[in-house]
C-alpha cells in the first residue's frame, strides 16, 4: 500500500467513525422523544447480542463425554452470577476466566 492509499484510508476510516458517533444525535435530538422502533430496538438488540454470542460460540463445541463440560460448567457459572449480582460485565468476565483455566488446567 502506497503513502497516498495509506492516508486516504486513515481519512476513511476517521470519518466513517465520526458518522456513526455524531448521526444519532443529529438524527434523535435530546429534547424529541425517539421514534418507538428505536425505543423497542434499544430494549430488544442487547439480549440479542448475547445470545447470538452465545450460540455462536458453542456452535463448534463437541458435547460427548468430558469434551463440553468446561462450556457447560462456564455457562453455569455465568447464569449464576448474572442472577446474583446482576452484572453483566462481572458475569461474562468471570465466565471467561473460568472457562480459560478449565480448558487449561482440567481438560488440557
Amino acid at each position: 500500500m502506497t503513502t497516498p492509499e495509506k492516508i486516504l484510508t486513515i481519512i476513511a476510516v476517521v470519518l466513517g467513525t465520526m458518522a456513526t458517533r455524531f448521526l444519532p444525535f443529529f438524527l434523535f435530538p435530546e429534547g424529541k422523544p425517539p421514534p418507538k422502533y428505536i425505543s423497542y430496538l434499544g430494549g430488544v438488540l442487547p439480549c440479542a447480542a448475547i445470545g447470538f454470542l452465545v450460540v455462536y460460540s458453542l456452535k463448534d463445541a463437541v458435547f460427548s463425554a468430558f469434551h463440553g463440560l468446561p462450556e457447560f460448567l462456564s455457562i453455569l457459572l455465568i447464569i449464576l452470577l448474572h442472577r446474583w449480582r446482576k452484572n453483566t460485565l462481572l458475569s461474562i468476565g468471570a465466565g471467561t476466566v473460568f472457562y480459560m483455566y478449565l480448558v487449561q488446567t482440567w481438560f488440557s
